[in-house]
């Protein structure tokens, strides 16, 4: 019983330990070693900004030694696990449709489109047309995945694909 009071009390001192860590971490000023903010803001009003926390992302880098084969299952997986279920939805079935067929350029464009921008509501609205898309993500892509999120065809897109096509013979 004494064992695990003290490791109860241990670990209460330790959360105790790193709430006060991340409150300083919110009040503590920018590193001038930390690299500039990566990320469109678009539209944001100007604030304090005092309510944001950033975690600095390392900039994001083409992959051109990568065998397309696992380029395209690794875009598939990225496509998938967003973070936002709205991203998961819309990226996951536009990878499903378009992932194959796209060329090697396509699949590079559309890597740096889901891996580059730091807030993954910026690709959202920019799919929906909800906000202008920046110049660098004006693309053959770009308009590939705004045409896709259209839905012309009145599609049900409730869930992620089932992944049982990835082992389908191909047609």
């Amino acid at each position: 019983m004494g064992v695990g009071l003290s490791l109860a009390a241990h670990l209460v001192e330790l959360f105790v330990g790193l709430l006060s860590l991340s409150r300083r971490a919110l009040r503590a000023p920018r590193p001038s070693s930390l690299p500039a903010r990566r990320g469109y803001r678009g539209g944001s009003p100007a604030d304090s900004r005092r309510d944001l926390l950033e975690i600095p992302l390392p900039p994001w880098q083409e992959r051109p030694s990568e065998p397309l084969p696992a380029k395209r299952a690794r875009l598939l997986y990225e496509s998938r696990k967003r973070g936002m279920l709205e991203n998961c939805l819309l990226l996951s079935l536009f990878a499903k449709e378009n992932l194959n067929s796209m060329t090697e350029r396509q699949l590079n464009l559309y890597d740096r489109l889901i891996n580059e921008p730091s807030n993954d509501w910026d690709i959202y609205y920019w799919a929906t047309e909800a906000k202008p898309t920046p110049e660098v993500f004006e693309n053959d892509v770009m308009v590939m995945l705004r045409e896709f999120t259209k839905n012309k065809n009145k599609e049900q897109r409730l869930r992620q694909p089932d992944l049982e096509y990835l082992f389908e013979p191909s047609r």
